[in-house]
């Protein structure tokens, strides 16, 4: 899953208060003309991909509906996250909580199957890769609702990862699989999805992040921090195989300290996180609380160098074009690596030293990926009104078209 500075990543979560299925605060009509579309999310980083999906989807015609699954609740989803994104709070809220993935999962299915019953759409858009997209892209598929997967055919190649068996279950899931790359493409049709399911339009992630890149930018997050651009590095850890591994975690420790010997660093960290690091803190690396989305893309902005386990953060920075080592092993991201500023070092301790004094010494040129253009949620919502159109004119498979495996691809 994608998860930025202070960013919940797995294990369990608190559950906030209230009923499975709530109701929205300011009811948002789905009666009306047009074609209507439920957009889920289930962590903070994907109403990040939601806001253009939604946005492109309205200026198309289609009615939305937002679902937060609450797979992920956070105190930090407040009205300002919200207002940072100029996105409007969800309309129901599923409120799934904590638990372990297959609690969680079951949770999430439990709440979505009878509002799904109820809103009756035409389309269930799903982002990522989180237990939510599984599980609400599983009740759509067996309630002949069409679906559509959002950043699909991303693999890592890692199947101990849950996120990794997410993404290829949704995938054989939905109609629809809008991939931000073409090695996702490839993976897709290798797989046996038609080639008129897949479809290339670049990442949704980058939509918000081109949008709100000034207004980031313009806040004053350095300076109250003591901070100069260029003079720091940007630390982001929260995957259980670096924060939840003693051993891990102290070698990536020990790491940070000697990198932070040459640049200080800044260590935005989830609470459960800095629990993990307690008072082993190296000299030269300053814990920070979770910071909210344009204060990341200010601190990623101005970073001299960034160490991450994140997905989503290995995008911004390629477009930020600032200098990235992923703390993995594997990467489901591999156009920011060939076309981009990333590069994935794993968790050795001497080889993410070496790797960081490099990049600090001779830091990639700076590269954007095709189609990463801001423009992926309008051509999302293209491909959904035809499709959708079709499929009510009787000329379109809700469920996947599924065709041969693509020799030699």
């Amino acid at each position: 899953m994608t998860g930025g500075p202070g960013g919940s990543g797995g294990g369990r979560v608190a559950r906030p208060p209230g009923q499975r299925i709530s109701r929205p605060a300011q009811p948002v009509s789905v009666v009306g003309p047009g074609p209507h579309a439920v957009v889920v999310a289930g962590a903070r980083p994907n109403f990040v991909k939601a806001k253009p999906v939604l946005d492109a989807l309205a200026g198309g015609g289609f009615r939305t509906t937002l679902v937060h699954t609450g797979q992920h609740y956070d105190e930090a989803m407040s009205g300002v996250f919200f207002a940072e994104l100029d996105l409007r709070r969800p309309d129901h809220h599923l409120a799934a909580g904590s638990g372990s993935h297959a609690v969680q999962t079951a949770a999430v299915m439990t709440a979505f199957e009878p509002l799904l019953e109820r809103l009756a759409p035409d389309v269930v858009v799903v982002f990522g890769d989180v237990n939510s997209t599984l599980a609400c892209a599983l009740v759509a598929a067996k309630a002949g609702v069409r679906a559509a997967h959002v950043e699909a055919g991303l693999r890592s190649g890692d199947r101990s990862m849950p996120e990794e068996i997410n993404r290829i279950v949704a995938d054989h899931l939905c109609a629809d699989l809008f991939a931000t790359s073409p090695d996702a493409v490839e993976h897709l049709l290798r797989e046996g999805a038609s080639p008129r399911s897949v479809h290339l339009v670049g990442n949704v992630m980058v939509d918000t992040l081109l949008a709100r890149r000034d207004e980031a930018l313009a806040r004053p997050t350095l300076a109250e921090l003591g901070l100069r651009p260029g003079g720091y590095g940007l630390v982001t850890l929260h995957r259980p195989a670096n924060v939840d591994d003693a051993a891990a975690l102290a070698g990536l420790l020990g790491a940070l300290g000697e990198i932070a010997a040459r640049c200080p660093l800044v260590f935005p960290a989830h609470p459960r996180t800095a629990a993990r690091v307690g008072g082993r803190l190296p000299p030269g690396v300053r814990l920070l609380g979770p910071v909210g989305y344009l204060d990341s893309v200010a601190l990623q902005a101005g970073a001299r160098i960034v160490l991450t386990d994140s997905g989503g953060i290995q995008e911004e920075s390629t477009v930020l074009g600032v200098p990235c080592l992923t703390l993995r092993e594997s990467t489901e991201r591999p156009l920011t690596v060939t076309e981009g500023t990333n590069r994935v070092v794993g968790r050795n301790r001497r080889v993410v030293v070496t790797a960081a004094l490099d990049a600090l010494e001779h830091p990639p040129a700076p590269r954007r990926p095709a189609l990463w253009d801001g423009q992926a949620g309008r051509r999302i919502a293209r491909v959904l009104a035809q499709a959708v159109a079709a499929s009510s004119a009787g000329g379109a498979p809700v469920g996947p078209p599924v065709g041969p495996p693509v020799a030699g691809r």
